[in-house]
Parts: structure tokens; C-alpha cells; sequence
């Protein structure tokens, strides 16, 4: 028994120190103001970079109507979409240095609004970890610095 206990104790300690926290996996940033006005002052710094939208996630729209149909009654956003898009210089570095570094591509921005929170607009995207190579965790650096950038001026116009 008592080496079941060391066992038990032992993967407690693997899985807390293997656990995530947001920070590990997002980015998260909120602004007071209009949904759309947050939205639009994202698009436009992305688009001011010379980059183009690949596709637009209705989330919102998706999860209130397909909740409907699974049983789902709670809403959790008033608002939300996501910007996918791509940059073709920074995904060639990306990918050059380690093939799998796909993983990254597309790149999204999601925008949204919370049922709890009216007025407060978040906009968050994954963390990128520069991993691998030094030529893969440089690349990988310069892409995470993109997709901040892009949104430190979308949340700050």
C-alpha cells in the first residue's frame, strides 16, 4: 500500500508541475468600449501591416446557434470572432527552420465579449514559446512579436 501512495504522490507532483496556466498558452488583453470599434481598430493594425485576412470565425453566431440544438441555454459571448491570417515572409522563417513550426500557421486573433462583462472587449491569441533550433526559436520570436504587436496597437488606439 504504502507504494501506491508513493506512486499517487509522485504523479500529483508530475501533473502540477506539467499544468498550464493562461499565461502558458494565451495572451489575453481588455479594453472598455464598443465591441466593433475594438474589432475594427484590430483589423486595421493588421491590415496597416500590409497582411491580409484569410477568414473571419463567427464564434458567437456558431456557438448561439448550435447550442440551441445540443441543449445549451447559457450564452458566453455577446460578441466573438476570430481573425485568421498569415504572413508570408514570417511563416517561410517559421517553417524553413523546423517543418513542424506549421502548427503555428494560421495565425488568430480573436476578438470578444462576455455575457458578464458587457462593455469590456477582450482580444487574445495564443502564446507563442520560441522552441528548437536557434534559427527556429528566433523565427519563432519574430512571429509571437507580430501577433502582439498587431494587438497592443489594436487595444491601444
Amino acid at each position: 500500500m504504502k507504494h501506491y501512495s508513493l506512486l499517487f504522490l509522485a504523479l500529483i507532483f508530475i501533473l502540477s508541475a506539467c499544468s498550464t496556466t493562461p499565461e502558458d498558452h494565451a495572451r489575453v488583453f481588455s479594453v472598455k468600449g464598443k465591441y466593433e470599434d475594438v474589432w475594427d481598430d484590430v483589423k486595421n493594425a493588421l491590415i496597416d501591416r500590409g497582411l491580409v485576412i484569410n477568414n473571419v470565425a463567427h464564434i458567437s453566431k456558431m456557438l448561439d446557434r448550435t447550442g440551441k440544438d445540443l441543449g445549451y441555454k447559457k450564452r458566453v459571448y455577446l460578441n466573438a470572432r476570430a481573425l485568421e491570417f498569415c504572413s508570408a515572409s514570417v511563416s517561410r522563417k517559421t517553417m524553413e527552420a523546423d517543418p513542424s513550426n506549421i502548427v503555428y500557421c494560421p495565425y488568430i486573433i480573436s476578438v470578444y465579449e462576455t455575457t458578464k462583462e458587457p462593455g469590456k472587449i477582450y482580444v487574445a491569441y495564443r502564446h507563442v514559446t520560441p522552441t528548437g533550433s536557434a534559427e527556429s526559436r528566433k523565427a519563432l520570436k519574430a512571429l509571437g512579436e507580430l501577433v502582439g504587436g498587431i494587438v497592443k496597437d489594436g487595444v491601444s488606439q
